[in-house]
């Protein structure tokens, strides 16, 4: 059917997927419980993310296929990714299976495990549980997620310098010391002070250092995470407050694409390790890149300020 047909999942609205009713009557006027809905196609996927368990279940029904997949993922697997519980439990209810191998060899019932709820399904064998190396990556997240706490950062900007000092990231970047700014007046109004863009705080801390700027995007700029990234890697991120996190990493000079993953995001192709980052970091972004650059911070003073020392970085195409 066409998308938008009187009969299709057209008009279901992202906040309406709770409602049993709409989607019984949309499936009564002949919706395919089996694909159509808009960008993501398959209405059980959908529901695993944004739907109630009763409207899981309903649609789990009348699918061919509790597991079929969408881009690599079952509904399941979404369902556990985004940290729907009671929809994944309504999904093995109606058959799905926890262990059935997917992307990168993170089954729902893998992914779990390294979740906050990791008896959500029982274990077949111990073949199935975490490697050593994924067992720390879990409890490192349990630890730096809360350690860093709920603030809010919209408007910001920082860098993640793996196993480069604050001293190193300055000569890198060729930043002199900003003792000369008035940093109240910054937070005031930086909108009025003609090279607030080029300013910048930098903290040393565990594993690195961490840039920052409160008012911009200066230190997720190529410019600056190509500079501090030689022989390293660099997380940069930057905090739109339009809404939105949006990042790259720079790797030995070199830039590489990034962007908060959700569970229709993430390439079917991903690494093991980058699939187990973005969930165990989703929602967290500034975790997420603290935890690339492996920088085990003890609470969020490094990136809310005030920071060791501020700089003011050379004037320069930061862009490019």
């Amino acid at each position: 059917m066409a998308a938008t047909d009187d009969v299709g999942w057209w008009i279901v609205g992202w906040d309406e997927w709770t409602d049993l009713d709409l989607i019984r009557a949309r499936l009564a006027a002949g919706a395919d419980p089996n694909s159509g809905v808009r960008i993501f196609d398959k209405p059980l996927h959908i529901a695993a993310d944004w739907g109630s368990p009763e409207v899981v279940a309903e649609l789990a029904m009348r699918v061919d296929d509790v597991d079929a997949e969408l881009r690599g993922r079952t509904a399941l697997w979404t369902a556990v990714f985004e940290g729907r519980v009671d929809n994944a439990r309504a999904l093995v209810a109606a058959g799905a299976d926890p262990w059935r191998p997917m992307m990168g060899g993170w089954s729902p019932g893998r992914l779990s495990l390294a979740g906050p709820t990791p008896d959500l399904f029982p274990i077949p064998s111990s073949e199935f549980s975490l490697s050593e190396a994924e067992a720390a990556a879990a409890t490192e997240a349990a630890r730096l997620i809360p350690a860093l706490g709920d603030f809010y950062y919209g408007g910001l900007s920082l860098a993640c310098v793996a196993d480069v000092s604050a001293a190193e990231a300055t000569a890198r970047l060729e930043a002199t010391l900003a003792d000369d700014v008035d940093i109240d007046a910054l937070y005031e109004a930086w909108y009025n002070v003609s090279d607030a863009d080029r300013i910048v705080g930098i903290t040393d801390v565990p594993g690195g250092c961490v840039i920052t700027q409160p008012w911009g995007n200066t230190p997720s700029t190529p410019g600056v995470i190509k500079r501090v990234s030689p022989d390293t890697v660099c997380y940069g991120m930057y905090a739109n407050p339009k809404g939105g996190s949006g990042g790259r990493v720079s790797r030995d000079g070199a830039i590489l694409g990034w962007e908060p993953d959700t569970a229709f995001t993430i390439p079917p192709d991903a690494l093991a390790e980058q699939i187990l980052a973005a969930y165990l970091y989703r929602n967290h972004p500034i975790a997420f890149c603290c935890a690339g650059a492996d920088l085990r911070l003890a609470d969020a003073r490094p990136i809310t300020g005030p920071p060791g020392a501020w700089l003011r970085l050379p004037e320069r195409d930061y862009w490019t």
